[in-house]
Formats: C-alpha cells, structure tokens, sequence
C-alpha cells in the first residue's frame, strides 16, 4: 500500500509531528518506513520515510543528508529545544521533507501509526490512537493492557512498566498476534464466545501452571458486529474497583476508533476531531455529525467542559490530551454516544440523551469520578463545569457556552458545577461587563472614590464593596474587614464625603456596587481572570 506524507501527517498526528520542511510538498508518495541509526550501514531508502534514532538535532544532519540522497522522500528527527536551523538547511538542500518529532514521543508509537498507514492491508484497521487508548486504560485499571482485532493480532497495547507481565501477555506482544496454545485455552474456557456474545466483562482467573495472571476482557462491538477485544492482565497489584465499567467505556471508544479506520483509508483522529469541535462551535451540521457518529438528530444532550488548574506542589506533566483520554472513557461508559474532543485548554463531552433537567446526578458523579481519579493518580487538579441541557443536537454550541461559562465562574473549592449552581454569578460576571463596555454607563463617584484610595493610599473603595455586600449590616462587614465597626462607620462617612456616593439611596447603592465590583473584582474570561 501507498500512501501520501499528507496522509501520514493524519495519522501521526500534530501532538507527535511538525513538519519544518518540505520541498516537494505534502503530496509526495511514501511506500515504506525505515529506521535508521547514524552508525548503519547504507542503504536503499527509496520513496520512504526515515526515522532516525540515534542521532537528534544538529547530530542528525550528515544522516538526513545522506538518506535523502539515496532516495527518502522523508525523514524523521527529534530535533531537541534548538531553532534546528542545520537541520532545516540540511533537508532543503537535499529536497526531503523533514519532520520534527516531539521529544518526549515514543519512536515505536511514531513507527506503528506510519506503518498502519504504509504497510497494513487497507482491509484491516491501523493502531491509529488505539495505543494511546491502551496507556489510557492501563492508567484507569491499574492493569496491562491490549487491544486485539478478531484473529487475535495485537493492534495496540500499553507500556508495562514495573507491572508484571505474564508470559500470554509477553508472547503476544512479541509475536504481534496470541500464541495458538493460549489461544487454544482461551476458546476451551469459552472466552471469545462470551467477549464475541456482548458487552459483558469476562473474567480469567489466575492459571499458575499455563503463566497465565488473573485478567479481564470485553469484547468491542458495532451493533451486532464484534470487532475485536480489549484484555486487562492484573501486574503487580489488584485492579482498580471500577476496571469493570471503565472497559466497557473503552470498548465503545475503541469501536469508534476502528470504525473511523476502517472508512478512511488513512488512520488518524483529525477527522471525527474537527468534526466535534465545529458541532461545538456551531460550525458544522448536525446532521453530518449525527450520521458520521449514528447519534440520533433529535436527542437532547449537555456538553460537559474540563480543564487543569494550576496547583502548587505537582510536578507531574498532565496535558490536554492526558485529559481528552481519560475524559472519553468515562464519557462513554456514562453515555455510549458520548463525543469527545479537546479545544485549546480545555476537553468537552458531548453527552447525548441526558434528561432536559441537565441535573441527572450520574452525570455529576461521571464529572466528579474524572476530577477525583486525575487528581488521585497524577496529583493535577481538574475542574468540571456542565452546561444547560439542550433539545436536539442542534444546541450543542449553546451547551458549550454555558459550560465555558460555569467553569470561568468556578471558585477555587469547586471540583464539579453545574449552571444552576452558578447561575447568580454567572448573570452578574455578564451584567458587569455590559457595564464595563458602555463608558455612558460609568458612575463618576465611583470614580472618584477609586481615585482617591489610589492618590491617599486608603481602603475606601472596598470597605464600601464589604457593607454593601453584607447588606448594609455594619458589624458583618466590620467583622470581615477584621476592623471596628466604628472604624468602618468612620470610612463610609468619609467615601460620602471625598466622592459623593449615596449611601442611603437604594437605586444608588445598586449603581454605586455594580460599578464599584467592575472596578474592583476581576471577572472570568476564557479561564483566566483579568480586570474589567
């Protein structure tokens, strides 16, 4: 099979890859991959993509000179943090295409999902993101995990680690396909009838004397269809409680997964991503999302919004797509035709035939499970914020408002909120910017008073924000000043004075605080907070 290196783009993915160079353009035809270490000997590397693992930056440049000469329409180098200005040269003056890989990306990872684009049958599914699926379902269940296609080939599985692979787990692997003897016990103990009958979890027990460690395995189905199954080995300590709903979250994301490669001949997430996000921006029908994903037009849904807060104190890398990964599994063990997609910072679930209350509290425990478990095994602090439940598929974008909105009006101590929880907020963050964009609408007291606790070095402006704030209740507003109450009675009277605010008017209060809490209180945008 042929493919093009736009196609291989695809499925690599811009998370892996960047491409610095390319001469001939995306459209240059790749028939092979080749690994190549700085020390081989030469060889023939015709219409292929190079990957070099033995040499990054500056090092690599004799050996991309040299494999382009002997034909590679590509080649591969993790070009370390440098502008890579020999290496970009290097290439255009030999022609090939140059791409750099992100160093902490794993060369087998890069390897397999170009080779599910080169080499495999077009018939059969790639690995595609299935072995980030894997590493994603290893985190959840504590366990090994592989994902197999119906002849038993092993299409991805994720890195051990310390855990204790059995030797089914290790033959597998290594042979790229389960050994007929394990394979042979597996169908005696009825396994693949089970895991091919359903969405049931099938458990193995332990089986010392054939090296075989307890185990779990689902079956990935569309429809009626079996596509494959999804095996979790317990390594050194029990699985996690919930493995058992977690895997058949998964199997429905990996169903999704190899029905994608499946209809396109190049593997890759690209495609069902931006078809999510322009659902949720509004930006691409419904209609098309709906037959692409088999999700129903008219059913209500709610989109579900997360994103990293900053904590002191953790030094652990989590990043969107970390996130986007355990977001989806939890997404679809919640709802089966949930959609998953991350934009810029944060990760959204479509969830499609939540109730029009949006309150169902199994989507609040979904939210809650995923902040509670990120924080749990990584020590990152996430926050979810569930927007309105709308009508038909159609409402999506407004969903996704309202859900960007809860999370920029979350306060710190709030893991999961949804908009009826914040809706006071929310209405005031938007009435104070209505105020903030009109200069006609600036009460020039407040102004005053704002100016003169700047000039003098007083806390005028917010002792008034406090006595407003507790309802003119002098001795609650004294007691979170931690100051007398005469002494704020003192400082009320004297913001009268200085600026001319009317205290004992109500309709002037109310201008006086919103106007006083816009010049004040930073207001949420986009995630982050900035003054008005």
């Amino acid at each position: 099979m042929e493919a093009t290196l736009r196609q291989l783009l695809g499925a690599i993915g811009e998370p892996l890859v960047d491409v610095l160079v390319a001469p001939a353009g995306l459209d240059a035809a790749v028939s092979g991959i080749a690994i190549v270490d700085p020390d081989d000997d030469p060889d023939d590397y015709s219409r292929r993509l190079v990957l070099v693992i033995g040499a990054r930056g500056s090092a690599a440049t004799r050996t991309v000179a040299a494999v382009a000469r002997r034909g590679a329409v590509a080649v591969a180098v993790k070009t370390g943090r440098g502008p890579a200005t020999e290496l970009r040269a290097a290439a255009s003056d030999a022609g090939v295409a140059l791409l750099a890989v992100r160093d902490d990306a794993r060369w087998d990872q890069v390897e397999q999902l170009a080779r599910g684009v080169v080499e495999e049958d077009e018939t059969e599914p790639g690995p595609g993101d299935l072995f980030t699926l894997s590493q994603t379902i290893g985190l959840l269940t504590g366990g090994l995990v592989s994902i197999e296609d119906t002849a038993s080939r092993v299409l991805a599985y994720s890195r051990s680690d310390n855990l204790l692979a059995d030797e089914l787990r290790r033959l597998s692997i290594l042979g790229r396909q389960g050994p007929p003897d394990y394979l042979r016990l597996l169908r005696e103990w009825g396994v693949f009838d089970r895991v091919r009958g359903g969405e049931e979890v099938v458990h193995i027990d332990e089986h010392a004397e054939q090296g075989v460690r307890r185990r779990l395995a689902v079956g990935i189905h569309a429809g009626q269809r079996w596509l494959g199954t999804i095996w979790v080995q317990e390594g050194a300590v029990p699985l996690a409680e919930r493995a058992e709903s977690v895997l058949i979250g998964a199997a429905r994301v990996a169903a999704g997964h190899l029905i994608r490669q499946r209809a396109q001949r190049s593997p890759g997430t690209r495609w069902s991503r931006d078809l999510v996000i322009g659902l949720l921006g509004g930006r691409v029908s419904p209609e098309l999302v709906a037959g692409t994903f088999g999700i129903d037009p008219g059913a209500s849904a709610v989109v579900a919004a997360f994103a990293t807060r900053s904590e002191t104190g953790s030094s652990h890398e989590f990043g969107v797509s970390e996130l986007a990964d355990v977001v989806s599994v939890h997404a679809a063990t919640y709802r089966r035709a949930a959609l998953t997609a991350s934009d810029g910072a944060r990760v959204y679930a479509v969830l499609p035939g939540v109730p029009l209350d949006g309150a169902e509290s199994g989507l609040r425990a979904m939210c809650a499970e995923v902040v509670a478990l990120t924080l749990r095994r990584t020590g990152v602090r996430v926050q979810a914020g569930i927007g309105s439940a709308v009508p038909r598929l159609e409402g999506v974008a407004a969903s996704r408002g309202d859900a960007d909105r809860v999370l920029d009006a979350m306060g710190a101590d709030v893991d999961v909120a949804a908009l009826v929880d914040l809706r006071a907020e929310i209405l005031l963050d938007g009435t104070l910017r209505a105020v903030a964009a009109s200069p006609d609408l600036h009460d020039p007291a407040v102004a005053a008073l704002v100016a003169h606790d700047k000039e003098h070095g007083s806390d005028l402006a917010r002792s008034v924000v406090a006595y407003l704030d507790a309802m003119g209740d002098v001795r609650v507003a004294a007691e979170q000043l931690t100051v007398h109450p005469n002494t704020l009675r003192y400082r009320l009277r004297r913001a009268s004075t200085v600026a001319g605010l009317q205290l004992g008017d109500p309709r002037a209060r109310l201008v006086h605080h919103l106007q006083l809490l816009i010049a004040l209180r930073p207001v949420a945008q986009g995630g982050r907070d900035i003054a008005v």
